[in-house]
């Protein structure tokens, strides 16, 4: 969620900030803050297992809370495949002591921003699951965007901006976002409610070449021959640094649902087979998987 320095409404300046009123969490909130806006920072990544690449474990998602959570309606039918599309992708770690009840404002205010023109496919919720263990992400915001352009005006609109100071920082600890081009894009600009995702976002070794970054593109490229569940697959480089934590590869794969995501832990051989190709490369993974949620969420 690239946000540049944008001044708000006047009534948002003048509202409480209620971090203030303590300057441990007031710091905590400027750090949060910073990497919101887009303020470039040089924090690193610990190095994580590959293990996660690809790698299914016990699958077991977790119930999830829907019933105050508004429809999603973000869900277009438009087909792009002949046309560019930029993938956005925030992680967030909400404060271990935050209000459900204000989690749910962060992401319902979040969902409402599918209402900018910018907006091609926007949805916000809970994940099932964080695979990563050297991070402890709990809710996903993943949109598109016809061009780097609409992204960066997205960025910049104020409903934007407001939503970002109102309800999201005063929720988080930590965020990670990365932006990518997908290297070849094709099927619906959408992605239905109900389909379920996996995320992965890779951290190359220093140092390495083009001909090696080629092969791990080539092989995370390649999953979508190996697993036929998976309905659509991006993939592409990050051109947002700022707030990535040193990943630079990124992957979007799309499923009917979660049990065909769930259906990736029968066929530990081939996961192992697409790990072996880049494990060497890799310093870090980063593996989420989410469930786009269901238009009738409101209602349950």
């Amino acid at each position: 969620m690239t946000v540049p320095s944008s001044r708000l409404p006047l009534s948002r300046q003048q509202s409480k900030d209620p971090t203030q009123s303590d300057p441990k969490n007031q710091s905590k909130s400027t750090t949060v803050e910073k990497k919101m806006l887009s303020v470039k920072t040089s924090g690193t990544a610990a190095a994580i297992s590959c293990s996660h690449f690809l790698s299914p474990r016990s699958f077991s998602p977790t119930a999830l809370n829907l019933r105050h959570f508004k429809p999603h309606s973000s869900h277009r039918s438009i087909k792009m495949s002949a046309e560019q599309i930029v993938e956005h992708v925030v992680l967030f770690k909400a404060k271990p002591d935050a209000d459900p009840s204000k989690l749910n404002a962060m992401i319902n205010n979040l969902n409402s921003l599918t209402s900018l023109n910018q907006v091609v496919h926007l949805s916000s919720g809970p994940l099932i699951r964080d695979r990563s263990s050297s991070f402890s992400f709990t809710h996903i915001l993943h949109s598109r965007y016809k061009s780097k352009s609409d992204l960066a005006d997205y960025s910049a609109h104020p409903s934007h901006v407001s939503v970002v100071k109102q309800y999201v920082l005063p929720m988080v600890d930590d965020i990670m976002a990365i932006d990518w081009v997908p290297t070849d894009f094709s099927g619906p600009s959408g992605v239905p409610p109900g389909s379920a995702m996996r995320v992965t976002f890779l951290k190359l070794k220093e140092n390495l070449g083009e001909n090696e970054k080629s092969q791990v593109l080539s092989a995370v490229g390649g999953i979508i021959e190996k697993f036929p569940g998976i309905q659509q697959l991006t993939v592409g480089e990050n051109f947002s640094p700022g707030r990535a934590k040193g990943f630079s590869i990124a992957s979007i794969a799309v499923f009917k649902g979660v049990e065909n995501l769930e259906a990736l832990e029968s066929q530990t051989e081939l996961a192992n087979e697409q790990k072996e190709k880049v494990k060497d490369f890799l310093d870090g993974v980063v593996v989420v998987d989410y469930a786009v949620l269901p238009t009738q969420s409101a209602s349950l």
